[in-house]
């Protein structure tokens, strides 16, 4: 049986794109700031210490993140490591099985594995699409110490 993936949205899921002051002025100038300066969006200690004991009990962790609507290839290329630093410099300690920065729009159904696979989204398409779980920010910790719980049974 394949492993269970739990998915991430980085930006309004885990980072505060949004809350970067003049977020959008600065993607409409091909400017990668907001990713690099988003601040948490939770407790990331908190998070990495529960997806680490889901990891120990088999699950696997990915990101599914898109790109800036209407990019280009160069302004991708600054997004997808901005958005891979962010990763490294607050959840250092989770080894992510599967990364997918994917230009704006790409269906997030796609990279399921299996159909207990689990998404966590600010967007409600993108929940409503998916072929397995999906839940909204609201109470990813909460969320996450539930499966581990059941998995601990």
């Amino acid at each position: 049986m394949t492993a269970t993936t739990i998915w991430f949205d980085m930006d309004g899921t885990i980072a505060d794109l949004y809350g970067v002051e003049n977020w959008l002025g600065y993607i409409k100038e091909s400017n990668a700031f907001p990713y690099e300066k988003a601040k948490p969006l939770l407790r990331l200690n908190a998070l990495a210490r529960v997806l680490n004991n889901l990891k120990r009990k088999g699950c696997k962790v990915g990101i599914i993140s898109w790109l800036a609507k209407n990019s280009n290839t160069e302004y991708d290329k600054k997004v997808t490591k901005a958005k891979n630093k962010w990763l490294k410099k607050h959840l250092a300690s989770v080894h992510f099985d599967e990364i997918h920065i994917v230009k704006y729009g790409t269906p997030k159904q796609m990279f399921a594995n299996t159909k207990n696979d689990i998404l966590f989204d600010d967007e409600k398409q993108n929940r409503e699409n998916w072929t397995g779980k999906a839940y909204n920010v609201n109470n990813i910790l909460e969320i996450l110490k539930k499966l581990k719980n059941i998995l601990d049974n």
